[in-house]
């Protein structure tokens, strides 16, 4: 009866742990289901003819709110000079933060190149418990064992025939490139922020001339409208004159589009929001170069001498021939030595005998020589690849040496042009200005008809125009010329980091 008992109970046992482990895994079953419901959810769009909807585009779209966006404090009663606007883009443009950022990871990948000059050491701490029941003399006696154990690990490669030293090279021409590409971001950024500061002012000047020239149409209706109320004109005049002003209204309006959309690319270029309110210098108010001071062959020697893009080119010729090196490395063995000490405390019990204990300094010392005989011609072919990326990085630094060459070129002759052109323009607005005054002024008495007065409106409102556009086209080749020499970072050395 007793056995019986003991037979149900260790029955009554098991079903219950069953029941637990049915538990279990239920459990778990649905906590993956939940986890992966998300993962589930990714499906492509059903149809080509209708647009993706998904809990998780809605996801993304809550996301892209809560991202973390650059703060541009500016006063809107404030007339920015240009040098300030540039403070400002450097320190608030994302494209510098990104190239910084750039710049930080590759000298951390440099750090973790030159980590392979220093051993390696790696700590553990052991622990076992063994339980078991050991056969002896007829019986079975029951012994436990307890392990304890603090192991250390260190790893030191010896001698590698440069391999680490050519790895090492390579980084540090990585970091060479990406710091001069980061000069590069500053130089596009300053000459993004140039840009659209002059074509703001191009604007500004526009509208003014435009706006001078609705004033000198309206003045040629009202000069019409009189002498047709005197009987000194006809109709058709009239209806010419205000032609001639809806016209100029017309064009009015197109320039004050276009100063609106060039007030958004310099708030985006400095880094605030399209719709900031920037206040900036007249265009009378910029100074203006009258004449370049050196010569074209100058300007390209001073732009092979501080190109970034350029020296990034050359950068990359550095670290291709450091990663010859590194291929180099891999005909010759290898030395590694590894030092594994451990301190193990041990507990033991086999009854009936007490407990027993012991502890001591173990480990080893081992040297590792590694030589690669054969390899079907892999290191043969990679050091091949890395002698030919070496040529491939010559001949790309000269492509883009014949690029500077001409960038350099093209800006010189466009400044000269427009340094004709801005004369030109001068004359061209004295002209058209006095000989509409002087068709105006013999309309009044009769001697001229109308449709020379408007002939000599329309080339007046074209002279304000291209006098508008001259000044702002030599302050955008002188920009030009310094961005593509590389000029316009030169100036700023010593800036704070973004």
């Amino acid at each position: 009866m007793c056995h019986r008992r003991s037979f149900l109970q260790l029955n009554l046992g098991d079903h219950y742990a069953a029941l637990r482990l049915v538990k279990r895994f239920r459990n778990a079953a649905l906590f993956i289901l939940l986890c992966s419901s998300g993962v589930l959810t990714q499906t492509a769009p059903v149809s080509p003819d209708h647009p993706w909807h998904n809990p998780a585009k809605f996801e993304i779209e809550a996301a892209a709110g809560n991202v973390p966006r650059a703060r541009v404090n500016l006063d809107s009663a404030k007339t920015y000079s240009l040098p300030e606007l540039i403070d400002l883009a450097e320190a608030h443009n994302p494209t510098t933060r990104v190239s910084w950022e750039a710049a930080r990871a590759r000298a951390a990948a440099l750090g973790v190149a030159r980590s392979e000059l220093y051993p390696t050491l790696a700590a553990a701490a052991l622990s076992q418990t063994s339980r078991s029941e050991v056969f002896f003399g007829g019986q079975f006696y029951k012994q436990v064992a307890q392990d304890f154990q603090l192991a250390l690990g260190l790893n030191y490669t010896v001698l590698d025939f440069g391999a680490r030293s050519g790895r090492i090279n390579a980084a540090t021409a990585q970091l060479l490139a990406t710091n001069f590409a980061f000069n590069d971001t500053h130089r596009n950024v300053i000459y993004q922020v140039q840009t659209a500061y002059y074509r703001l002012l191009s604007s500004i000047g526009q509208e003014d001339a435009a706006r001078a020239s609705v004033a000198n149409a309206q003045a040629v209706q009202r000069a019409a409208e009189e002498r047709l109320a005197h009987g000194l004109a006809t109709l058709p005049d009239v209806l010419e004159a205000r032609s001639a002003t809806a016209q100029a209204e017309y064009e009015l309006q197109t320039v004050v589009g276009a100063e609106e959309i060039a007030r958004g690319d310099l708030a985006t270029a400095i880094g605030a929001p399209a719709t900031t309110a920037i206040q900036v210098q007249p265009l009378d108010q910029v100074p203006t170069r009258e004449s370049i001071g050196d010569t074209v062959e100058q300007a390209i020697d001073r732009a092979f001498g501080q190109r970034p893009d350029l020296m990034q080119e050359v950068a990359e010729i550095r670290s291709a021939n450091a990663k010859v090196k590194e291929a180099h490395a891999a005909y010759y063995p290898s030395l590694n030595l590894s030092v594994s000490p451990a301190m193990p405390s041990l507990y033991g019990l086999q009854q009936p005998s007490p407990w027993a204990h012991a502890s001591d300094l173990t480990g080893g010392v081992a040297f590792n020589l590694s030589w690669t005989v054969f390899d079907g011609g892999s290191r043969k072919n990679r050091l091949a690849q890395a002698e030919a990326e070496v040529h491939a990085a010559e001949a790309q630094t000269n492509v883009k040496r014949n690029q500077v060459a001409d960038e350099v070129w093209t800006a010189y002759s466009n400044l000269n042009t427009a340094f004709r052109q801005r004369q030109a323009a001068i004359a061209l607005l004295e002209a058209a200005t006095q000989s509409y005054s002087a068709a105006l002024e013999s309309y009044h008495y009769g001697v001229r008809n109308l449709l020379d007065v408007t002939a000599a409106q329309r080339t007046l409102a074209q002279a304000r125009s291209a006098d508008v556009l001259s000044r702002t086209r030599v302050l955008s080749a002188l920009a030009d010329l310094a961005f593509r020499t590389a000029d316009s970072i030169q100036a700023n050395r010593g800036r704070p980091r973004p």
